[in-house]
C-alpha cells in the first residue's frame, strides 16, 4: 500500500502586529490521503480469533496498531478459554500479542488500553494476570462494565499500540 500525499492547503502568511514585524506565522501544507489524512493498513493473523465480517483484529495507520476487543477465545476452536477472570485475562493478551505481532509490534509498545469486565468484583483478579503483562511502565487505560451477557466471558480488552 502506497502512503502517497496530496497537499490541500499550502500558503505563507505574514502577520503584522505593529511595530514588532517580527511576528510572522507561516500555514504550512496540509497533506491527506483519501480524505482520512493516513493510509490503513487491516492487520489479520490465524494466531487470534477471527471476527466477524463488520470489523478487522486491527488497524495500522500512522505509526499505531488498533487493536479491536479481543475477548477470551480460543483462537482454533472460538470457545471461551478459562473459567477464572485471570486464565481469561490472560488468554485475551496472548490474542492481542499475536495480532499486534502480526503488524510488526510488541506488547511493550502498547499505549492504551480499554478493558471491559463483567463483574466489578473480578477487577483485583484481572489486576493480577494484568501486571504479568504490564509491570514495569504500563499503558494508560480505563475500565467499563460489560453491556453485553456472552456465556461465561468475563473479560474483553482493546489496545493500542506503536509501530
Amino acid at each position: 500500500m502506497t502512503n502517497d500525499s496530496i497537499p490541500i492547503a499550502r500558503s505563507n502568511l505574514n502577520l503584522n502586529m505593529g511595530a514588532d514585524s517580527s511576528l510572522q506565522a507561516p500555514i504550512r501544507g496540509i497533506s491527506c490521503d483519501g480524505g482520512l489524512g493516513m493510509a490503513k493498513e487491516i492487520i489479520r493473523t490465524d494466531k487470534a480469533p477471527q471476527p466477524p465480517a463488520s470489523y478487522s483484529q486491527a488497524v495500522k495507520a500512522s505509526g499505531l496498531i488498533f487493536v479491536a476487543g479481543q475477548g477470551p477465545f480460543d483462537p482454533r476452536t472460538g470457545v471461551v478459554v478459562g473459567a477464572t477472570i485471570q486464565e481469561q485475562t490472560r488468554q485475551c493478551m496472548k490474542n492481542i500479542e499475536a495480532i499486534l505481532e502480526a503488524a510488526g509490534s510488541s506488547m511493550d509498545r502498547v499505549v492504551s488500553t480499554t478493558f471491559i469486565l463483567g463483574d466489578p468484583n473480578d477487577f483485583a483478579g484481572m489486576n493480577e494476570e494484568w501486571l504479568k503483562w504490564f509491570g514495569t511502565d504500563p499503558p494508560a487505560r480505563q475500565g467499563a462494565k460489560l453491556p453485553i451477557d456472552v456465556p461465561g466471558l468475563k473479560f474483553s480488552i482493546a489496545a493500542i499500540a506503536h509501530t
